[in-house]
């Protein structure tokens, strides 16, 4: 997968069209190229910027003067108000306050729910990559003293480090990775043969989202915020135990 190749994908990449193999080839390049992410971030930009603004429609010259004239009306003995209360006009104005309301309120909506889904599969390409990279970790410890300060200097914040061996979901390491158009502390951890991946950034203004439970290519993904700190847990291990590996993470770092 070379830079033109990655270019020529990049809009089926961001829409998740691709196929998994393809997608996970493109994480791989995003992640060691230094000329496309930045190619990706603006396009990643553009989208949401086209996603976020609000609809506005301009009636054409000609429209404003037909509507105009229909309103002013032609016959001096029509009242106002029967002319603007005619049948056709209140379809119309019920017409145009349907489009009010979609692009005010379904809109961002909308808008909100293609965010998160991008994010949910750019975090399952991220957990397969690890798996099929044998790059499970950057540093490799069971001891959240030393994985913990790894982090220091190399991210813009301090991710939460728990330790759940005595829980049976023992801490494998962790490493850095690149989710949501930005560097995010992914911390590794097992049960039994499983791996459960879990992914750490801070929240800003425009990011927040509610929980999330779902499957996406045979992984369950779970996600949640607290204490300004955006959570996505990830693994083939069954819907159950993930919930439980997710309540004690949040317990856990309560008691910090």
């Amino acid at each position: 997968m070379n830079c033109s190749d990655v270019q020529r994908m990049v809009d089926a990449y961001m829409d998740g069209e691709l196929e998994v193999m393809r997608q996970v080839d493109i994480d791989e390049h995003l992640r060691q190229c230094e000329v496309c992410p930045p190619i990706y971030g603006s396009r990643r930009a553009l989208q949401s910027g086209l996603k976020a603004e609000p609809l506005y429609f301009t009636a054409p010259a000609h429209l404003r003067r037909q509507v105009r004239a229909a309103v002013q009306g032609t016959a001096a003995n029509t009242r106002w108000w029967t002319r603007v209360l005619a049948p056709q006009w209140i379809g119309a104005a019920a017409g145009a306050l349907a489009l009010v309301v979609a692009a005010v309120i379904v809109g961002p909506m909308l808008s909100r729910r293609s965010q998160g889904d991008q994010i949910a599969q750019e975090v399952v390409s991220a957990h397969i990559r690890s798996l099929m990279a044998d790059h499970l970790t950057d540093v490799a410890s069971s001891d959240r003293h030393t994985v913990k300060p790894w982090f220091a200097g190399k991210l813009d914040f301090s991710p939460p480090v728990v330790d759940l061996k005595d829980q049976g979901f023992p801490l494998v390491g962790g490493r850095l990775d690149y989710t949501g158009n930005r560097p995010v502390a992914a911390l590794a951890y097992r049960r039994g043969g499983h791996v459960i991946n879990l992914f750490v950034w801070p929240l800003s203004s425009n990011a927040v989202g509610p929980d999330v439970s779902e499957s996406r290519q045979g992984y369950n993904l779970l996600s949640w915020s607290r204490e300004g700190s955006r959570f996505w847990a990830v693994s083939d291990l069954n819907p159950t135990e993930l919930r439980q590996f997710a309540a004690l993470v949040q317990a856990e770092d309560r008691l910090k």
